[in-house]
Formats: structure tokens, sequence, C-alpha cells
């Protein structure tokens, strides 16, 4: 069987650095594949950072794979559309024909992939810091331990200690735009006359740039999307400058109150990173470790997750580790090279001021079904 050691005769082991979203969903199909997956996650505890997420119908399958959708679909939402607005005119309502896509906080899809990874017998550590990583399928920690496993998983992020210890090539690029994502109350009673079910993406480019991603998670939270250049030092400012964003949203006043209360805001800079490989020997990265992308798209988490599940399906048809890693990457890269290379060149240009952006080829990545392996929904 694949997902047996063929010296010992035991389940493979995987050692999974990082309890993000790429790592949690990496250590639990590897586990319901019959694996004895360990997850190393540096803090002191398993928790989400930053504030709310798109899911589309890929990251929604592969939650259905993972057998956690019905808990990530309770207290999330679907908007009826997504609507551009430019200069607070609207220019563009999309249905995507039908394609299923979900608004959340993170904190709330985090929960329910912890859940998971404990009910189907992940081995946790808390307070564990992956440092370094060998092709041949070690593992060192911030303390010095060496473990070896059948196979080591680099979930650790954009800044990696797995991927930078193995000397992967990579290419980094930052871009003039950056963003404060925050979770507010919903204030849709005070917000007045208006479609604010609707994701809304409020664009204005003068007499300064500014956008507002309006996206309600539930009956109870908004997740706000607030993107300025990193050269205005009152659109980048945390916490917010309530004045210069009320001057250019003044209908979203309520909501802007309550995000200038947040003195924990952060101002993040879109970054985008490829790598020459995504493995080496006995060592695979997911997620922002292998292909951080910007957000245009709505598809780091998604893509990050695809990648992650679809690691489990290589595994488990191939006998050698390091034939099913290469397998895997000629099968899954492509789509993630793609989708990272739209959403950086529409986050360079701004392309989705215009309305009506979400193309055939800017949807290919959220159409495609992991568990079928196909893509579905009409284009």
């Amino acid at each position: 069987m694949a997902n047996v050691n063929a010296t010992s005769g035991k389940a493979r082991r995987a050692e999974v650095a990082g309890g993000g979203f790429a790592g949690l969903t990496a250590a639990i199909a590897l586990r319901q594949a019959g694996w004895d997956v360990r997850l190393h996650e540096k803090g002191p505890e398993l928790r989400a950072f930053g504030a709310g997420i798109y899911l589309w119908y890929n990251g929604l399958r592969v939650l259905e794979g993972l057998g956690a959708l019905d808990e990530v679909l309770e207290g999330s939402h679907t908007p009826p559309t997504y609507e551009t607005w430019m200069h607070n005119k609207s220019v563009s309502k999309e249905t995507f024909n039908g394609l299923p896509w979900r608004i959340m906080t993170r904190r709330h899809l985090h929960n329910a992939l912890v859940n998971r990874a404990h009910a189907v017998g992940v081995e946790i550590r808390t307070g564990s810091e992956a440092v370094a990583a060998e092709a041949d399928g070690k593992l060192t920690l911030q303390t010095g331990e060496v473990l070896e496993a059948d196979l080591i998983v680099g979930a650790d992020g954009v800044g990696s200690k797995v991927r930078d210890s193995l000397g992967f090539k990579q290419d980094r690029w930052i871009s003039t735009d950056g963003i404060i994502r925050l979770i507010v109350p919903r204030m849709k009673k005070e917000l007045g006359h208006g479609e604010w079910d609707n994701t809304i993406d409020m664009w204005n480019h003068w007499p300064r740039v500014q956008r507002i991603l309006y996206s309600p998670c539930n009956k109870d939270e908004l997740y706000l999307g607030l993107m300025a250049p990193a050269a205005d030092p009152r659109g980048s400012a945390v916490p917010i400058d309530l004045e210069v964003w009320v001057e250019m949203f003044p209908f979203l006043e309520p909501c802007l109150i309550e995000a200038a209360k947040l003195k924990t805001a952060r101002y993040d800079k879109y970054e985008t990173t490829k790598l020459d490989s995504w493995t080496r020997g006995k060592v695979a990265l997911v997620g922002d470790a292998a292909h951080a992308m910007c957000p245009a798209l709505a598809q780091g988490a998604g893509c990050s997750m695809v990648n992650a599940f679809s690691l489990s399906q290589d595994l488990a048809e191939n006998s050698s580790v390091e034939d099913a890693l290469t397998a895997w990457e000629q099968r899954i890269r492509p789509i993630t090279d793609r989708c990272q290379a739209i959403s950086g060149d529409y986050a360079a240009n701004r392309s989705l001021s215009k309305g009506n952006m979400f193309t055939p080829a800017a949807l290919e990545a959220a159409r495609y079904d992991p568990l079928r392996r196909v893509f579905s929904w009409p284009q």
C-alpha cells in the first residue's frame, strides 16, 4: 500500500511545518489517507491571522473532501452578486454563472479546520518552530531536535524557513499597493437603503487612489479591505485615518467609525513569490511558502488548499514519495501559475476597477474540482 513505509511496514509519517490553511489541509488529507501526521505550529496556539477570506468552488470542494464543509457553511455568506463601483456608481454585477463562492472570517475557516484535524487524529505541537529541512526527509526544530519522516511539508508561510534552508531559487516582488484588512460589525440598519448583502468592490481613482472591498461574512460581521498605494501616507496609515476614508466613502461612515477603533490594524503590501520548484526530494512546499500571490482574484487560500489536498492524492498513487511529489507538481502547478500571473497583472494595473473582469481565464482556478480533477461549471 502507498501509505505504508516499505522498510518498517508501518504507516508512513509526515511532518508538517505550519498551522495555517495549507498546513492544516495537508495534515488532514494525509491523515485521512492513513498517514501518521504531526503538525508543528510555532505560535503558542493554533489561531488564524488576518480578517476575512473568500473561498470559491475549488476551496469549497476541498472542504467537502476533508469533511469540514458543513461547519464552514454555517456562519458564512454567499452574496447575491459581486458588484463593482467606480466613483460611487455601479459599473457591473457578476454572478459567475452560478459558480459557488463564499465569504467568511478567517477565524471561522481556521476553527473548522482545527476541529477536523483533531477529529481525524492529527498530532499537533504548538510552540514548535521548524527552522530547516533536508531533502532526505529530516526536519530540524528551533530546539535542535531533528525529526525523520517519509514526507516533510513546508507550509510555513511567505517567509518559509523550510524553503529557505533548502536553497530554492525564487523570484519575489512587492506591489505598489497594499491593503488594510478588518472585521467590523455589519451595521446594515445604520447603512440605510442599499444592496448591502452584495460584495461591493468600491474604487476611486481621483482625487486619490482608494478602494474598499465591502464583503459581508454573515449576519453580524463585515470584512473590509481598504486599499491604497504604499506611497500615500494617509491611505496607508494604521489605525485608519477616518477622515480620509469617510471623505471618499461617506455612505460607509458607520462601518468606518468602527474600523478606526481597531488599534491592531495592519497595512500589508501585496507580495508574490515564484519558485523554480515546489519539491526537493521528500520535501513539498505548499501555500504562501511556494506561491504567495496578490489577492486580486481572492485565490491565495483556495489554491493553497487545493494544492495541499492534491498532494495526498498523488502520494496515494505512487509508492515512491519523490516520484509522487514530482507528479503532483507537474499536475497541479500550471493552474496556480496561471492564476498567480493574472492576479499579479490585475493588481499591478488595478484592472478590477473596470468591472466584469472575472473572465473564464480569471476563474479557471475557481472552477477546478480537486475531488474529480476536472474543471466544472459553465464558463
